[in-house]
């Protein structure tokens, strides 16, 4: 490598390292863990779902990922942002001609098939079904947010290679799943996953494919939309008649024989 490629290369590894601080400080500064409301519950109710609080709808929780697309929107029409992400762009020009990584469009699942392989488990803080079914609802909502500002906005790939640049979808599936496993699993897990997160947003721009705003924008999303899962699923659960059968207090099965058939009887004391 010449003394410019690497010079460049440092310049890159700089401003890559300047997006994951921003992530990582918004969500340190705006994002309260779910543990922590639930430590405001009275542990003498048997009844109180203890992380309930953190499915309500809080203001603060959309400053982070609000902030995030706020920023990356401002690199659309703002002259001093878009002369900055067209330099940062065009630092390592040199390099992704010669060699480029592809895993992003694998690892951008990780966090998510991480949440998804948990589901299985009891570590959660929510029943099992309740917590596919929040992943789902936040997958869909990716999804619908990401393509439909895709196609709205029409912006042009650095690469030139298509005209749906921003935001970045890898980024967006990506940041939720982390988000995900951060409501659910914990800080523990959750920094995990953010990791490869910011992994993937920084590959988005290595391999020529996004520009830094498209990538705060789609990590913006991501966060968003795990949120939105988690604030969706007392109404989900009252669609599914799950909050009635939460009043269940005494469940048995037992055995059942008579001169015809034998199996289980199933009893319940509401």
């Amino acid at each position: 490598m010449t003394l410019r490629s690497h010079s460049r290369y440092i310049a890159t590894r700089n401003a890559i390292l300047r997006c994951s601080a921003i992530v990582i400080s918004l969500l340190l500064s705006f994002s309260a863990p779910p543990a922590v409301a639930a430590q405001e519950i009275a542990s003498d109710s048997i009844t109180t779902n203890l992380y309930e609080p953190s499915e309500k709808f809080n203001f603060k929780q959309l400053i982070a990922p609000v902030s995030l697309i706020a920023l990356g929107a401002c690199g659309i029409n703002n002259n001093w942002f878009t002369g900055n992400k067209y330099t940062t762009q065009d630092l390592n020009i040199d390099n992704w001609h010669r060699r480029k990584f592809r895993g992003d469009d694998y690892i951008q699942y990780l966090p998510i098939a991480t949440a998804a392989v948990l589901n299985f488990t009891n570590l959660g803080r929510h029943p099992k079904r309740e917590r596919w079914v929040m992943t789902a609802t936040a997958c869909a909502i990716t999804a619908i947010l990401t393509n439909s500002i895709k196609w709205a906005v029409n912006e042009r790939r650095p690469d030139s290679s298509a005209s749906n640049s921003f935001p970045s979808g890898h980024t967006a599936t990506a940041f939720m799943g982390a988000e995900l496993v951060r409501i659910e699993y914990g800080n523990v897990w959750g920094i995990g996953a953010y990791t490869v997160a910011c992994a993937v947003g920084a590959l988005r721009m290595y391999n020529n494919r996004h520009w830094f705003n498209d990538v705060l924008a789609g990590a913006g999303i991501g966060i968003l939309s795990a949120r939105a899962a988690l604030w969706l699923l007392p109404l989900e659960r009252k669609l599914f008649r799950w909050d009635k059968l939460s009043s269940v207090s005494n469940v048995a099965i037992v055995p059942l024989a008579t001169t015809r058939n034998v199996g289980l009887a199933l009893t319940a004391q509401f």
